[in-house]
Formats: structure tokens, C-alpha cells, sequence
């Protein structure tokens, strides 16, 4: 029944973007004439890599990176923006309709982040599904300190309970844990 309340809910929503897909997608692509959407190899459930989707941000030139290793130089004039507001993650509703995803939980990291998939191994992070927001998330921690973030994505998987879910949710759709852990030049 879960199951097919996400299938439902995701569905809707993903149709409802239309007229932001359309704006969107078009501003990114004008930008510097490349496909919008990006997908990158991802650590899921289970150490199971998936395909993780997002609209890209950064210039086509550049390398595969986690966010706190690129330079803002990277980055795309629109990226900024949907990067700031999170605008960029939206696409990650496709991977929770795909079952690869929760709303909430871990964030997937690169399969290339060794450090990070240890200390999460040893925290039994790969238990549960990667979310698009998370506990880490909400408190500003980022990938840069792997053994940090995996004690709070260990406790997020500890804790878990729809009541924390739900916590988390709102905190996210309040701006806690937005931005970026690229240091944007003004």
C-alpha cells in the first residue's frame, strides 16, 4: 500500500513539473548547448549501484567530482541557482518512482568517495534506501567529512521511523540543509 501511495504521489508530481521541466530543462540546455538531465553512477541500497538523476549544473567539461571537491568556476549561471534552492535534485523523484530512492534517507554518494562507503559499511548505512533529503542534510553536514556524515546517516538509520521522516521533510521544505558545499564566488 506504501508502495503504491509513492507510485501515486510521484506520478502526480512529476506531471505536475511539466510547465518547470519545460523553463528549466531549456534554460539549462541554452546555457552551454548540452543535455539537461544528468545521471550519475551512485552507492544505493545493499552497495548496489544506480543511476541517479539530477539537472546538470556544471559545465559539460567537467570531471565527475563530489560537490565539495568542484570549484564554483564549474558551475553554470542557472546551476547556481538550482543549486541554492535544491531545484536541481527534483529529477531524483524519478529514482523513488523507480524504487532506488526514499524521500528520505542517506544521500548517495559516488562509487569513487572509498572513505565514505567504509565508515558508512561499518554504521550499516547500506540497509536502507538512499533518500533525496536526510538527516545529515538537515544538520549541514556534508560529504566532506565522511566519518562525520556516517555517524548520522548510522543514527538516521537507527532512528528511522516515520515520525523522523516527517521531521526531516519539514525541515528540508524549510531551507534547513539548503545550499551548497561549493563555495559560490559572489
Amino acid at each position: 500500500m506504501k508502495r503504491l501511495a509513492v507510485v501515486v504521489f510521484c506520478t502526480c508530481f512529476l506531471i505536475t513539473l511539466i510547465p518547470f521541466w519545460i523553463v528549466v530543462l531549456t534554460l539549462v540546455y541554452r546555457e552551454d548547448r548540452a543535455f539537461p538531465i544528468l545521471k550519475q553512477e551512485r552507492v544505493g541500497k545493499g552497495k548496489i549501484p544506480f543511476y541517479c538523476y539530477k539537472i546538470r549544473t556544471m559545465r559539460v567539461d567537467t570531471a565527475e567530482v563530489a560537490s565539495h571537491e568542484a570549484t564554483s568556476d564549474q558551475i553554470t549561471k542557472i546551476g547556481r541557482v538550482l543549486r541554492k534552492t535544491g531545484l536541481d535534485e527534483v529529477p531524483q523523484i524519478m529514482n523513488v518512482l523507480l524504487g532506488q530512492m526514499s524521500f528520505v534517507g542517506p544521500r548517495p554518494c559516488l562509487r569513487s568517495q572509498t572513505t565514505l562507503i567504509a565508515a558508512r559499511d561499518a554504521e550499516n548505512v547500506y540497509d536502507v534506501l538512499p533518500g533525496v533529503t536526510g538527516l545529515a542534510q538537515i544538520q549541514g553536514i556534508d560529504m566532506s567529512d565522511p566519518e562525520k556524515l556516517a555517524l548520522i546517516d548510522g543514527e538516521y538509520v537507527r532512528r528511522k521511523s516515520m515520525a523522523l521522516d516527517l521531521k526531516i521533510i519539514w525541515a528540508t521544505l524549510r531551507g534547513k540543509g539548503s545550499g551548497d558545499a561549493i563555495k559560490l564566488k559572489v
